[in-house]
């Protein structure tokens, strides 16, 4: 499991430019069953990302097709943990 905290590298107008194309990348990923959480930061200088069920070079290379990072909008940084406690109703088990 990771977390990908986003900072971004450029001004809100720029941000807000390539919004769409981020959320329908966002949303292609959670269909894809590999991004489990995201949002933006508060105060709003980034975004957080929870990623689950992949290895960390194909997570890698996805988050390097994300329009910000096509255009140069912000900096990822990744960190993995294993998840050892859950709340219950939540499985992010890696499929079998």
């Amino acid at each position: 499991m990771y977390v990908v905290s986003l900072t971004y590298t450029a001004s809100l107008d720029r941000i807000d430019d390539a919004l769409e194309a981020h959320r329908a990348f966002l949303t292609r990923q959670f269909d894809a069953g590999v991004f489990v959480m995201a949002g933006p930061k508060v105060p709003r200088d980034g975004g957080v990302i929870v990623a689950s069920r992949i290895e960390r070079s194909r997570l890698d290379a996805i988050l390097a097709s994300d329009p910000f990072a096509q255009q140069k909008l912000a900096r990822y940084d990744v960190t993995e943990f294993k998840a050892t406690r859950m709340a219950p109703g939540i499985d992010l088990k890696a499929p079998e």
